[in-house]
């Protein structure tokens, strides 16, 4: 299916917006089966024209919408909110949604239509039932995932609708790992989540505590793990004690080092320490990975 450009086809939906520069958009079902468990119906990108505008009372499925560039206005179930890169929000039928582009940034934004069983409860999961907005820490990697959908949703071959639902699905359960809600997202104590989630991500195998790692993030360890309770419902000691067992895995794999060596090299003050957490983390005990190299 060919890109849509700003003088759009008669054909298109009047769901459609004409009120672009230029969009990608595909649709996959406009009559979708009542009992499937996850349909996707229609999605896209659409750089919007300055006057961009949609106001609707109604929509008759579940939609995504993710901003991409640009800036804009919301006004969604009677709240109003600012759209910036990051932002994501969902309505569907019932939810009034007057979407606005700013003239001097015009949007660049992503919808996904869908429907099905399990629409609800995954946007549930997500923290975006719909009328609710939210924000992602990093919307490179939520545009990455729309735009594997996109792509392919446009090859139209045999398995794309069931290719397609799995990635709606991988998409919405990737906002539930991340996004948070939008008022918090504007707070400090987000800001000082994200600093220091990017410090743990770049170097959580190599901090033994999380105290140190509190250190190093220069806030105090209980603050560190308020933070992450806040914004991922887990502690900073889930995610450290993850990281050196994964660096323990890489280990194993590649090198011929003793187990004992392994586990201090990743803070562990003995294997049987690191072996009981390696197995709960992993399912197997540090020797299985030797046999799945061949030994």
């Amino acid at each position: 299916m060919t890109a849509h450009k700003k003088n759009v086809p008669e054909a298109t939906p009047d769901f459609y917006s004409v009120q672009v520069r230029s969009a990608q958009r595909f649709l996959l079902d406009l009559r979708p089966q009542s009992e499937a468990d996850l349909t996707v119906i229609s999605g896209g990108w659409e750089r919007c024209a300055p006057d961009y505008r949609i106001r609707r009372a109604n929509f008759p499925w579940s939609c995504l919408e993710f901003v991409a560039g640009g800036a804009g206005e919301l006004v969604l179930a009677g709240r109003r909110y600012h759209l910036a890169p990051g932002v994501v929000f969902a309505y569907g039928p019932n939810v009034p949604h007057d979407i606005r582009s700013d003239r001097a940034a015009p949007l660049l934004k992503y919808f996904l239509d869908f429907t099905g069983a399990r629409a609800a409860p995954l946007l549930r999961a997500a923290g975006l039932p719909p009328g609710r907005v939210s924000r992602v820490p990093e919307p490179v990697r939520v545009r990455t995932l729309l735009d594997d959908l996109i792509h392919a949703a446009l090859q139209q071959r045999r398995h794309t609708p069931s290719i397609c639902a799995n990635l709606a699905e991988n998409l919405l359960l990737t906002l539930a790992d991340r996004a948070v809600p939008y008022d918090a997202a504007r707070s400090p104590a987000y800001a000082a989540y994200v600093r220091c989630r990017g410090f743990l991500d770049e170097r959580g195998a190599d901090v033994p505590t999380v105290a140190e790692a509190a250190a190093q993030c220069h806030v105090s360890a209980e603050y560190l793990c308020r933070l992450f309770r806040r914004f991922e419902g887990r502690s900073p000691y889930q995610l450290l004690l993850r990281a050196r067992l994964q660096r323990g895995a890489t280990l194993l794999q590649d090198t011929d080092l003793l187990v004992k060596e392994v586990a201090a090299q990743c803070g562990f003050a003995d294997a049987f320490h690191f072996s009981h957490a390696f197995k709960k983390a992993f399912g197997v005990n540090p020797a299985a990975i030797r046999h799945l190299r061949g030994e």
